[in-house]
């Protein structure tokens, strides 16, 4: 019987599977084959699963501490300031301080100690080791957290992509697409090609998370460092395809992929010569809700920047705390394959290309929005 799909649930990998040094045919002995064209069965990708007590609450305070860690360094200055004139300020200032300084004694002096131990350090982060600083324990919890699943087509199974560099290209963005965390499995499923995701470079200047991105791979989402990752060292890269402007698409009947004027990315994988792979994160537009104003005015300084200016507020309407448990399914559809290496490739190719990806990511959502329980819902490019 022919097999169109497979499915991993890597949320529900044991633990001592989810280790670098596993060869990948031990993840593959467990994923689940789809022998249908049309996918697999209706809501079979959107159950959540129960998870131990301690990781659900190290996700809980870790992300809380990531969320606000992201903005003090904007914010601290601001407040500092201010808190010389105003009163208020300083006790905002005081109290932001104190909530951020509880966070970080459970999470390094619990949670840390705690998973690293249970894990015999094999979570942990190691100097110049990409590939096992993406086994991190606090990124390994949010799989199981969101119950993350990964579907993928016939012609991604192995051995069909081996040797060969990728541009892995995720949507939605949502608030944070935790979909790409299981930051494993794009290193490792489908080709030997270590996966570099991208990120804004200001986040690469950011005291703390920029350690942190840098240790698990993270390059600037510039073409330059996108092209050299490619063609010079062979590897993967993974991108988030809408960016900061898809956080701003939430619809209920509507999913809104911010892609249309997205060509930049073609063009570099026409010159390096390397196929697109679409994947689409069923689930990100529900683990948060963001706060919209009817101007934009938020929208357009977040996009000027290239950093999140918005406030959003996750499980039980914390503000800026962690998801909502919603189940995650990474999709990824057939590939867009390029030819070979085009130094300067047209408009004419850069746009044919481009509305193959959207074709993909079309075909893509269809097959599976049924399996995730999206049966209503529809994909709107903009």
């Amino acid at each position: 019987m022919a097999e169109y799909y497979y499915k991993l649930d890597v949320g529900q990998l044991p633990d001592e599977v989810y280790r670098e040094p596993v060869p990948v045919k031990e993840w593959l002995q467990r994923t689940i084959a789809c022998s249908k064209k049309e996918g697999f069965p209706e809501k079979s990708l959107n159950q959540l699963l129960p998870i131990p007590w301690d990781v659900e609450a190290e996700r809980i305070v870790g992300i809380a501490l990531d969320m606000i860690g992201n903005v003090l360094p904007l914010l601290l200055p601001l407040l500092c300031i201010l808190a010389f004139f105003f009163q208020m300020a300083k006790y905002t200032l005081c109290s932001i301080l104190l909530y951020t300084g509880t966070l970080f004694v459970i999470e390094q002096f619990y949670f840390h100690t705690k998973f690293i131990k249970q894990q015999a350090g094999a979570g942990d982060l190691q100097p110049n080791d990409v590939r096992h600083n993406q086994y991190l324990f606090t990124e390994r919890n949010i799989t199981k957290y969101l119950s993350l699943k990964v579907v993928w087509p016939k012609s991604l199974h192995r051995p069909n992509m081996e040797g060969t560099p990728v541009i892995y290209c995720i949507v939605p963005h949502g608030v944070a697409p935790y979909g790409i965390t299981a930051y494993p499995i794009w290193s490792k499923l489908w080709n030997d090609q270590t996966c570099h995701w991208t990120c804004a470079p200001i986040l690469l200047k950011l005291p703390f998370i920029s350690c942190f991105l840098k240790q698990i791979g993270y390059i600037p989402a510039k073409s330059k460092y996108i092209f050299d990752t490619l063609s010079k060292k062979g590897n993967n890269v993974g991108l988030v395809l809408d960016g900061i402007a898809g956080m701003f698409q939430t619809q209920r009947d509507e999913e809104v992929a911010t892609l249309k004027a997205r060509k930049g990315i073609v063009k570099i994988a026409l010159r390096a010569g390397v196929p697109i792979i679409p994947v689409y994160g069923f689930g990100h537009t529900a683990l948060y809700t963001i706060m919209v104003d009817p101007f934009g005015i938020m929208e357009f300084a977040s996009l000027t920047l290239q950093a999140s200016l918005t406030p959003f507020f996750g499980r039980w309407g914390w503000f800026l705390g962690p998801p909502r448990r919603v189940p995650v399914a990474v999709c990824l559809g057939e590939p867009v394959q390029c030819p070979k290496k085009i130094d300067q490739p047209t408009r004419e190719q850069v746009e044919e290309y481009h509305q193959k990806l959207l074709n993909s990511y079309q075909e893509l959502f269809e097959t599976h929005k049924h399996a995730y329980g999206w049966g209503h819902k529809t994909l709107k490019f903009v």
